[in-house]
């Protein structure tokens, strides 16, 4: 595999217009992306695929954000999560920081800045990549 393998990204949020912004803006940047509205089906799709990132809402119908993180880091270690909530709190955040995820972001937020925080995750994914070759 070379450095040019697109990197695999999820998003699941409830809220249809997160993934018709997202998806675009990160297919562009040379992403390969699936986006998901409702976590049952995305909580199946990890579990057939490893993604590289994965962005996800917090509060949802069925399986919350929370145990979709936890599944998420249980069955990748390198997959680094993201999180995006319109309820943030200071427990919400310090929870999902103890769980693991790379980083937790209040909505609205703007596109510019996912892509940034998404880049830095993708860079600390190659870094572990690289770390497991060793």
């Amino acid at each position: 595999m070379g450095n040019d393998k697109k990197r695999q990204i999820l998003i699941l949020d409830d809220e249809p217009i997160v993934s018709k912004r997202l998806k675009p803006a990160l297919e562009k940047a040379g992403y390969e992306v699936e986006a998901f509205t409702q976590s049952t089906k995305a909580m199946k799709r990890v579990q057939e695929k490893e993604f590289d990132i994965v962005i996800t809402d917090l509060k949802m119908e069925g399986i919350d954000g929370m145990e979709f993180l936890t599944e998420v880091k249980k069955r990748s270690d390198k997959a680094e999560v993201i999180v995006i909530t319109g309820f943030a709190t200071m427990e919400t955040a310090k929870e999902s920081f103890q769980k693991g995820v790379f980083d937790f972001v209040a909505k609205p937020f703007k596109r510019a800045e996912l892509l940034e925080i998404v880049r830095k995750a993708e860079e600390k994914v190659r870094l572990k990549e690289a770390q497991m070759k060793e």
